[in-house]
């Protein structure tokens, strides 16, 4: 009995073994969250406006530390010959002298027409905004993956559309070559059945290399190499299409509270109006603090080394004021570019405020048309379906011609295409309106 249940635990662990080993050899199949996830951590666009926002908290530190005082140490050592002035004593000789010099010296600046502040209130604020365009980058992500896998999918869509279109044609060259033989129909029937069957093998082929080219696109977008497969997932055919009622007034309301390129050109405009706070500046006068402390050896003088450097200590704490009078009018053009820049940071301002309407109002109309376009396509789709269904039983009695079939198969697939086209579009606009009021994007 023993032995059975040993027999049966190994078949068992076998069993399992060979199941994890075949899901490991299965490629991962992507969502869009997946795909969305993914970049996020991986696409250098993204990467590069992080590394921007860490290199405005670098610049931030380093404007805040501007008001600590400096600190520099010295030393020096010499060595003359023949009539010289003595560094240490300043007495005129005339001889060999080895002299050693040692020091500290520091200054700080007290006031300098709020410069220093206003540059650390400037820097603040750049670092807000690239946390802004750090985030807007990131939505660009998003966008991209969304539509490129929208895209991708219709594409996949449609080669299975060219495919069944090419088993049908293929039956259709049997048929016809069966009529044919029986004289049945003429040889320009039959040709053009053949002719039919290799624009459909033309097509699943074309179908097929464009399904390729949005794998590419997706897989640049997600970083991943070309040695890397991507499959991704199908979307629920549940999904309720054509449910649309949204007030673009409000969206765009919702999108100026939420999109960080209006906070960033809100920030720009700020930013520029430190500018001219710190350009002001330079007409001020500048006040600073200096000290220093040092000493020194002199080999002409009988001391010792150590006895030398206590007595020759010395220290020095001095204060300077620098008054601007007149600098070839370089404070007076840095007020009036500052000026200009803050009129251009307000025109940008409006400029992306006005491109985000225009966005939020073409994704709109492209709603609610494709919202409408897509009940149209549904019941074209559902008409010339059952019309092919018919023109395929007529032609299979003999009583209609291969040119009238194949009108009836293609008029048929563009019915498919264009209600696949509707479809995605669809989803496209609902998703993108939704990810405008800050709604997360979800297929």
């Amino acid at each position: 009995m023993k032995l059975y249940i040993i027999l049966a635990s190994f078949l068992f662990a076998q069993i399992s073994l060979g199941q994890e080993t075949l899901d490991l050899q299965k490629p991962k199949v992507w969502s869009l969250q997946d795909c969305i996830s993914y970049a996020i951590e991986n696409n250098i666009t993204l990467k590069d406006a992080t590394l921007d926002k860490d290199l405005a908290e670098v610049n931030y530190s380093k404007t805040k530390s501007s008001r600590l005082p400096n600190l520099f140490g010295s030393a020096s050592q010499s060595f003359s010959n023949g009539n010289t002035i003595d560094p240490i004593t300043s007495s005129y000789v005339t001889d060999q002298i080895h002299s050693t010099n040692v020091g500290i010296n520091s200054s700080f600046t007290l006031f300098q027409g709020n410069q220093i502040s206003n540059q650390i209130k400037q820097s603040k604020i750049l670092l807000e905004q690239s946390s802004f365009l750090q985030e807007e980058a990131k939505n660009s992500i998003v966008i991209s993956i969304l539509e490129n896998y929208l895209q991708t999918l219709f594409s996949k869509e449609d080669i299975a559309i060219a495919e069944n279109n090419l088993v049908a044609s293929q039956k259709e060259v049997l048929r016809a070559k069966a009529r044919l033989d029986a004289g049945t129909i003429a040889l320009s029937d039959y040709t053009e059945a053949q002719s039919q069957s290799a624009t459909n093998q033309y097509n699943v082929i074309t179908a097929k290399n464009t399904y390729q080219q949005y794998i590419i696109d997706l897989k640049q977008l997600l970083e991943l190499t070309p040695m890397d497969t991507l499959e991704i997932e199908t979307i629920d055919e549940n999904m309720d299409l054509i449910n649309l009622e949204l007030d673009k007034i409000s969206i765009y309301n919702k999108a100026l509270n939420y999109l960080p390129e209006v906070e960033a050109s809100k920030l720009n405009v700020a930013a520029n109006e430190k500018e001219l706070d710190i350009a002001k500046g330079g007409y001020l006068p500048t006040l600073s603090l200096s000290g220093s402390m040092g000493s020194g050896y002199t080999s002409i003088n009988d001391s010792t080394f150590s006895d030398q450097f206590d007595v020759n200590f010395n220290q020095k704490l001095g204060l300077s004021l620098s008054i601007p009078i007149f600098n070839r009018n370089e404070t007076k053009s840095a007020v009036q570019s500052a000026t200009l820049n803050i009129e251009k940071a307000e025109i940008q301002k409006q400029i992306t405020e006005k491109l985000l309407y225009k966005k939020i109002e073409t994704a709109y109309q492209n709603a609610m048309s494709a919202q409408e376009q897509i009940i149209a396509a549904q019941a074209s789709k559902d008409a010339s379906e059952q019309s092919y269904k018919l023109a395929l039983k007529k032609y299979q009695l003999g009583d209609l011609s291969t040119t009238d079939l194949v009108i009836s198969q293609n008029t048929f697939t563009n019915a498919q295409q264009n209600y696949l086209q509707a479809k995605y579009l669809n989803i496209l606009y609902h998703q993108l309106l939704q990810f405008y009021q800050g709604n997360d994007i979800k297929l």
